[in-house]
Formats: C-alpha cells, sequence, structure tokens
C-alpha cells in the first residue's frame, strides 16, 4: 500500500506490516504477530480488531487446494450474458466457481474456476450456456500462479 493511501485510510506502518503477514496467515497467534512488528500480544490483538471495525479487514478465510479436491485444472473464463443476472445466480451455485467479478467491456463477467480436467472444463461450459445463458465464453487456461 502506498504512504497516501496508508494516511487516507488511516493506518500506518505497523498496521500495513500486520495486514501484510496476515494476508498469508490469518490464523498466526497475536504472539507471533506482535514478535514479528514489535508489539505485545495484546497490542497486536488490539490493531487487528480496530482493522476488523474500521473495515479495512472484511473478514477472515480459507485458501483451499482446489487440486486435493480433484479440481486440478485452473481457468478465467470471460462470459457475455443475455441475462446478468441468471447467469450470476447459477454461476454463484457451482463450487468450481472461485472468483466471480461483474466487469466492464466487451464481456459481462470474469469468472475464475478449478475443474477436474478439460473434462471438468467442458461440463461447466455446458452449464454455463445450457443452464445460465451465457451467450458467448472465451476460456483462458492458467498455466502457472505466482503468489
Amino acid at each position: 500500500m502506498s504512504d497516501m493511501a496508508a494516511e487516507s485510510s488511516g493506518i500506518d506502518r505497523i498496521d500495513s506490516e500486520i495486514l501484510s503477514i496476515l494476508r498469508d496467515d490469518a490464523r498466526i497467534p497475536y504472539q507471533t504477530l506482535g514478535d514479528r512488528v514489535h508489539l505485545s500480544a495484546n497490542a497486536a490483538a488490539d490493531r487487528v480488531r480496530r482493522l476488523v471495525r474500521n473495515g479495512v479487514i472484511r473478514r477472515f478465510t480459507v485458501d483451499i487446494d482446489q487440486a486435493r479436491l480433484g479440481r486440478d485444472l485452473e481457468a478465467v473464463i470471460d462470459v457475455r450474458a443475455g441475462d446478468v443476472d441468471r447467469f450470476r445466480r447459477g454461476a454463484l451455485t457451482c463450487p468450481e466457481v472461485t472468483r466471480l467479478a461483474h466487469v466492464t467491456g466487451r464481456t459481462d463477467f470474469q469468472v475464475h474456476v478449478h475443474v477436474a480436467g478439460t473434462a471438468g472444463l467442458n461440463d461447466l461450459l455446458q452449464r454455463f450456456t445450457t443452464e445460465f445463458g451465457a451467450s458467448e465464453t472465451l476460456t483462458t487456461v492458467v498455466l502457472e500462479r505466482a503468489r
């Protein structure tokens, strides 16, 4: 986060360090967090609670290893939908969909998915068109992910 952005959001350098650490491990004990940013466990916990209260931290989540669930192929699908609400509702019911963004430009959605190989991708694309009303899709397979 830039210094200007940090100042305007009311967070300081230590808060930025805490956010960076929590991004990698949201379950880190407050004692360990405090040690890493040179604060007591109570002071670190107070800062995290303040970041939550102020809406900087919206939620704590889990990072699922999709491959261990049999979903070894990651793809990004650009979707043009005839009925945006119908597509959104349908796509959000699919466990393979890990992120759905309504976007500007030529397409309506960018959908991040994890599927069981090319057969799983084909099945999902069929559902997008037949069940959820996608009129056009453009699929990009993710070869490698950094961070």
